[in-house]
């Protein structure tokens, strides 16, 4: 299945941590396995990743996620966005999002697997305080929906 996530309202490429460090140049990324790929600036007007993930129907009938950017167990399956300082060609992970894709409801799953179909997840990658979104993803902060090719 194809995996749309589009990214908007970044937080700019300036973040204060809160014991007072200055992070002065942002990125958003996908995380495959251990690093952060397909990055972009904090200060971008939108991010989006175009990724492929499997969708397995399981013995019970649930459905499963897998691929190279899907972490966690059966049952609890995620996308992470990973927030990084970048200098140079060395990147510091200083945050993550999880994007939980066990908790999106089926019937849009199913929607998306169709030939010409994907799942899209649009989220707003500020957070309520004006930094970059962390922790797991819930509505209205991502939705999920099921759009064309």
């Amino acid at each position: 299945m194809r995996l749309a996530l589009i990214g908007h309202d970044l937080p700019g490429r300036a973040f204060c941590q809160p014991d007072g460090v200055l992070l002065t140049n942002v990125h958003v990324g996908v995380q495959r396995k251990k690093e952060a790929v397909d990055l972009f600036p904090g200060d971008a007007s939108v991010a989006r990743w175009e990724l492929e993930v499997q969708v397995i129907v399981v013995d019970d009938g649930v459905l499963d996620f897998r691929g190279p950017v899907v972490h966690g167990v059966r049952g609890e399956r995620f996308v992470y966005l990973t927030w990084v300082e970048r200098h140079g060609n060395l990147s510091q992970m200083f945050r993550r999002a999880k994007l939980m894709l066990s908790r999106i409801d089926p019937s849009i799953v199913r929607d998306s697997n169709r030939q010409g179909m994907q799942l899209t997840g649009l989220i707003r990658l500020t957070d309520d305080r004006g930094g970059p979104r962390c922790a797991r993803v819930d509505p209205p902060a991502i939705v999920w929906s099921t759009t064309t090719v």
